[in-house]
């Protein structure tokens, strides 16, 4: 396994007097038989203790660039990597680990694995054509060749995940059949060993799967979808989840790493708001199958929709109370769209935009200090609130609040 050799700069960075005092970064020395030395660093500052230090410079995932070519929803891609970050914390401390993207797992490698399995007709017809590429050869095929290349096939070529699909395939055949899995994120924490050098310390692990399936049965053809429910979602990827734990097991250097496992939701494609993980799991070292799943009770909700009516009317008609005296300040406003998530049922944060036309950086200010307003006078502070005022080109202000800080941060848009 590579090791990341690190030591603490000795000597103090030259500072002029008008210079800001400044802590030491940690020299990272990257170790790797095959090539020299890397030097990078570990920056000494945190954006806060819930965030993980980074090496620099930051080093691409292996497989960098596929989660947008395997998820439909912008919303989704932003919402998988950030939100397996922040399940990851229960599993591995920012304070003692290094957040490094996924190393391991490269992009050919995933995209096997996010294929359809074989059928047996088809695994027969690349044993069959391979059996003829012998022959061809003028090499004499007995039965015992003809078995090691069905073998060698089977262990190449059956690594898809998502089910079986025959030659040809019906409407029916999709319907029975779905893409279950759209990506496979992993993300890796290093940690810090007694010697000053650190290593590969924990693995996480994402399966985006699907709520509703969308597919074509001919080229340039009609859509259609199918939808997938919540039971049959997990049931495919707990099973899909076993799988890639074995498969990673055999991954030189990987045998005896911790593995937190994580299945994600999505959301329809159009979907104004992200999906969300819904359980999680943790492996320790060396274990080759995967235990109970802890739930994940996550939502993220539209407002203005019926479902936000439904299931948190408060906060609704918060919003809508909200919206109302926004359009008496505005006659030309056209309407607030937020998004709030909830953990457990309780609002976390709360994300607010006001599309309005604007006629000059006065109204700008003026209604930004209106808005200053509203958030001190109707919005309790047990939640994070972001409030963005949007004109038809560009961001005109923000006004953001910690949950729990008694005035907001505002900023106007030059």
């Amino acid at each position: 396994m590579k090791k990341i050799a690190i030591w603490f700069m000795g000597a103090l960075l030259f500072m002029t007097s008008c210079s800001p005092n400044m802590n030491e970064d940690e020299v990272v020395k990257k170790e790797d038989e095959k090539a020299d030395q890397e030097t990078s660093i570990v920056p000494s500052y945190q954006v806060s203790k819930e965030n993980y230090k980074m090496v620099l410079p930051y080093e691409p995932s292996a497989a960098r660039g596929l989660i947008v070519s395997q998820m439909g929803n912008r919303l989704d891609i932003d919402e998988m990597e950030e939100g397996l970050r922040r399940h990851s914390k229960e599993y591995f401390d920012p304070s003692k680990y290094y957040f490094q993207a996924g190393q391991n797992l490269s992009k050919d490698l995933l995209l096997k694995w996010l294929e359809e399995d074989l059928t047996d007709k088809q695994i027969e017809e690349i044993v069959n054509e391979r059996v003829e590429e012998r022959k061809d050869l003028d090499k004499p095929v007995n039965e015992e060749i003809i078995k090691n290349i069905k073998e060698n096939v089977i262990e190449e070529e059956t690594k898809g995940l998502n089910p079986k699909l025959k030659n040809n395939p019906t409407e029916k055949d999709y319907r029975n059949n779905p893409r279950y899995l759209s990506h496979i994120l992993e993300q890796n924490f290093l940690k810090k060993n007694k010697d000053n050098s650190v290593e590969l310390a924990g693995i996480s692990i994402g399966l985006a799967l699907k709520s509703e399936y969308r597919f074509q049965t001919e080229t340039g053809g009609p859509y259609y979808y199918e939808k997938i429910s919540k039971e049959v979602m997990l049931k495919q990827g707990k099973q899909m989840a076993q799988t890639i734990l074995e498969r990673i097991r055999k991954i030189e250097g990987l045998g005896n790493i911790p593995i937190m496992f994580a299945l994600y939701r999505e959301e329809s494609q159009g979907s104004p708001v992200p999906g969300n993980f819904v359980v999680k799991t943790g492996v320790q070292g060396g274990d080759m199958s995967i235990g109970e799943w802890d739930s994940i009770k996550e939502d993220y909700i539209l407002f203005p929709s019926d479902e936000a009516t439904e299931k948190y009317y408060d906060d609704s008609q918060l919003v809508s109370d909200f919206t109302n005296e926004v359009a008496q300040f505005f006659p030309n406003y056209v309407g607030v769209i937020g998004e709030g998530f909830y953990i457990d049922g309780e609002l976390k944060k709360l994300t607010l935009e006001v599309p309005i036309e604007f006629y000059g950086k006065g109204e700008v200010i003026g209604f930004t200090q209106y808005a200053y307003g509203l958030v001190k006078e109707m919005f309790p502070d047990y939640f994070d609130l972001e409030i963005n005022v949007t004109s038809i080109k560009n961001m005109e202000s923000t006004i953001y609040r910690d949950a729990g800080a008694k005035n907001p941060t505002v900023h106007i848009f030059n």
